[in-house]
């Protein structure tokens, strides 16, 4: 677009801005990030014009009076909780489906190669752990694997390393999202290989009630953690009317909001894991109630509570 026209169609929007009539904080904060937009897009294309000059002012300004009258939150850590990282679930739905679906067509993948290839399971999940669960599934005890260790070690080892997966995943993001996808593909691979192992031994249904008992928390935020990854590397390949240094600095700052928010759901699934999952004798209601539970909770915050807040009137 020629300048002359860009300037044309905007004026009258940039002179309103200019005057700043308007006391209200969320609409100072729409008029900052409009202008930014603006601004964005003529660094882009007018770079050294007057026009550039012109909009860096205005934003300075608003961002002045947005930041002067801003009053200290001393809730910051709950609104994050709250409204931030929900805003972003819903900002950034497109990835995190993406992210989902990609987990459940290699979850499908991982199943099928393991039903149709019998040397599949051992070469995904190891032979050391097939022979062990085998042996536990002819001692009566197919989920003995959760009991061989004290509740605290396990939780502190099966913690910090699902968090480590998780933080990969994401700042593998950097790689143009190629990395999430990958991880993404592998874990879902091994978890439909998996589960249909127990499948195959007659434990499928035993299997979703022990296992998933974790599983649900576990594995939906592995999956957030990929969203996250495609989000960190969004910015690279769609800058929009930014820079691309602009766009990324953008997605960088909210896929870590995003890979961060989720820590204490990955350190609540281990503490299922570690001290809930190895009780594989609880009543049936019990495990179904942990289950069901943790899904509606993740399906609440995740999808329809992010929905709510930005419908809510302001």
């Amino acid at each position: 677009m020629r300048e002359s026209l860009f300037v044309k169609q905007n004026s009258a929007k940039w002179k309103s801005y200019e005057q700043m009539q308007s006391a209200s904080p969320d609409e100072l904060a729409d008029r900052f990030i409009d202008i930014t937009n603006d601004l964005a897009y003529a660094k882009t294309f007018y770079p050294k014009s007057r026009t550039t000059a012109y909009l860096n002012g205005i934003a300075s300004v608003l961002h002045q009076s947005i930041y002067k009258n801003k009053k200290a939150d001393s809730n910051l850590f709950i609104n994050f909780w709250k409204t931030e990282l929900p805003s972003l679930f819903y900002t950034y739905r497109r990835p995190l489906l993406y992210a989902f679906i990609f987990f459940l067509l290699s979850s499908l993948i991982g199943a099928l190669s393991a039903k149709y290839d019998d040397s599949f399971i051992r070469l995904i999940l190891g032979d050391s752990y097939v022979n062990m669960t085998n042996e536990n599934i002819a001692k009566g005890d197919p989920f003995g694997v959760y009991k061989q260790e004290g509740e605290f070690s396990m939780f502190l080892k099966i913690a910090s390393n699902n968090i480590y997966v998780s933080l990969v995943m994401f700042v593998s993001g950097i790689f143009l999202s190629i990395g999430p996808v990958v991880f993404i593909l592998r874990n879902g691979i091994m978890l439909g290989s998996f589960e249909y192992y127990f499948f195959s031994k007659g434990l499928g249904m035993e299997s979703v009630l022990v296992i998933w008992i974790h599983g649900t928390l576990e594995i939906l935020a592995i999956i957030i953690a990929g969203g996250a990854g495609l989000v960190l590397g969004h910015g690279l390949l769609f800058p929009k009317t930014f820079t691309r240094l602009q766009a990324f600095q953008r997605s960088a700052k909210d896929a870590t909001k995003i890979a961060l928010g989720i820590l204490p759901i990955i350190v609540l699934a281990a503490i299922f894991e570690s001290f809930i999952t190895r009780h594989t004798d609880m009543p049936i209601w019990l495990s179904v109630s942990i289950l069901a539970g943790s899904l509606l909770f993740m399906i609440w915050y995740v999808i329809i509570y992010p929905r709510q807040i930005i419908k809510r009137p302001q």
